[in-house]
């Protein structure tokens, strides 16, 4: 299934996407999607519905973030192969886990605002992985298991602030609109495999990244297992898994972020978004 939140900010209503392809409402079936709302038991709920029996929704409303509000927001850093070569930085060992703040959260489709004295705005493609139950100690054979479903993010970034500030990564991570998710939150059933997906951004009209998840260095399932050893993943989570090569601090020289870019960001199978970078009032 594909599910999303459509309607104005502030007034987002849960909706999935029937078999014609049409938008149909959930208010009032279901909670909406965040923590329980997207738990395994949650989807099951959705599954059990009579779509065609739902009031459709117009497809030109916009498209809210795929989830109303996150316990928590994971990242890992450095996990493509070619993306840890253009920073100069060896593979790591283990996966580099850090945080951005839930308030990044944003629309796909929404605007992407420059933060105040911001000069190194940058762009990450990336899979996004959403938790769908308690997930504490798990092997990685059974990490799958435990997710509900997956999403398109475009993990945005001010690299001034991530790496020249001192301090961990998260103050360059987590400005208002720097985490759009979505179009969709696609349940696992119908991704399949995480790590045979496209992944690809496009910088006005050109196209700076383009991979796929195989060149993950940690796997979905190794991401799962590693983090569930040292905390518990709860249903809600979402994890940023990592951007592969061709982000704007790689580059030489390096190209960053100015008022009126336009990025396009895929990720197969899970849809496309589209933002506008303006400056902060």
């Amino acid at each position: 299934m594909k599910l999303l939140r459509v309607g104005p900010k502030g007034a987002e209503k849960p909706a999935v996407i029937d078999a014609e392809g049409k938008i149909r409402d959930l208010s009032g079936k279901v909670p909406d999607f965040a923590g329980a709302g997207v738990s395994l038991e949650a989807i099951d709920a959705i599954r059990a519905l009579d779509l065609s029996a739902l009031p459709e929704l117009s497809a030109d409303e916009r498209i809210g973030c795929c989830l109303a509000s996150v316990p928590n927001f994971f990242c890992i850093g450095l996990n493509y192969a070619k993306h840890a070569a253009e920073t100069g930085a060896e593979p790591p060992k283990e996966p580099i886990i850090f945080n951005k703040a839930t308030s990044a959260l944003s629309g796909p489709f929404d605007d992407v605002v420059i933060p105040r004295a911001s000069t190194k705005g940058d762009w990450e493609v990336e899979l996004g992985v959403i938790i769908g139950k308690e997930a504490l100690y798990v092997s990685e054979e059974d990490a799958l298991d435990y997710v509900a479903g997956y999403c398109t993010i475009n993990d945005v970034s001010e690299r001034g602030f991530q790496t020249e500030r001192g301090g961990q990564w998260v103050k360059g991570k987590s400005a208002p609109t720097f985490g759009p998710c979505g179009p969709w939150l696609v349940t696992a059933d119908e991704v399949g495999d995480p790590q045979a997906l496209k992944v690809s951004l496009d910088l006005n009209g050109e196209t700076v990244q383009d991979s796929d998840t195989s060149d993950m260095i940690f796997s979905v399932r190794e991401i799962v297992s590693y983090m569930s050893q040292f905390m518990k993943l709860v249903p809600g989570d979402i994890i940023a898994t990592g951007t592969p090569s061709g982000v704007g601090m790689g580059m030489s020289p390096q190209r960053f972020l100015k008022p009126g870019d336009e990025m396009v960001i895929r990720v197969e199978k899970l849809g496309e978004q589209r933002q506008i970078t303006v400056a902060a009032s």
